[in-house]
């Protein structure tokens, strides 16, 4: 019983972190339009002079966003490593394409979790 409440306190934990992140990035303004436009201002030591407004959930989305970055990054390798085609084994009626399934969750290849990373990398 311990063991569980430990797993739900850590998914909690987790859910909540990813909230949090997904919020920060929702409050903070867009930055794509204008790099394009600050792309042309880098100076001869590869700068951009800018002077902007910042408002505080820019900051605050600004301060993590790398180390989000990485995170992100490295969960999703960590789950494209655990989530990767395996034959399935058995007979076949076409030999040359036999059917595959994640070598992690078992589905059918290509699994939900394959799938939603590519979803979300997609768009």
């Amino acid at each position: 019983m311990g063991d569980r409440s430990g797993d739900a306190q850590r998914r909690l934990w987790l859910r909540e972190r990813l909230e949090a992140i997904r919020a920060r990035a929702e409050k903070s303004s867009p930055w794509r339009g204008v790099t394009q436009y600050f792309s042309r201002l880098i100076n001869q030591e590869g700068f951009v002079p800018i002077k902007t407004r910042l408002s505080r959930e820019d900051l605050a989305f600004l301060v993590g966003a790398r180390d989000d970055a990485i995170a992100f990054a490295d969960l999703g390798l960590r789950l494209l490593e655990l989530h990767q085609p395996r034959d399935a084994g058995g007979i076949s009626s076409d030999p040359d394409n036999p059917i595959r399934r994640c070598r992690a969750c078992m589905w059918r290849w290509p699994c939900p979790t394959f799938r939603a990373i590519e979803d979300a990398l997609d768009g």
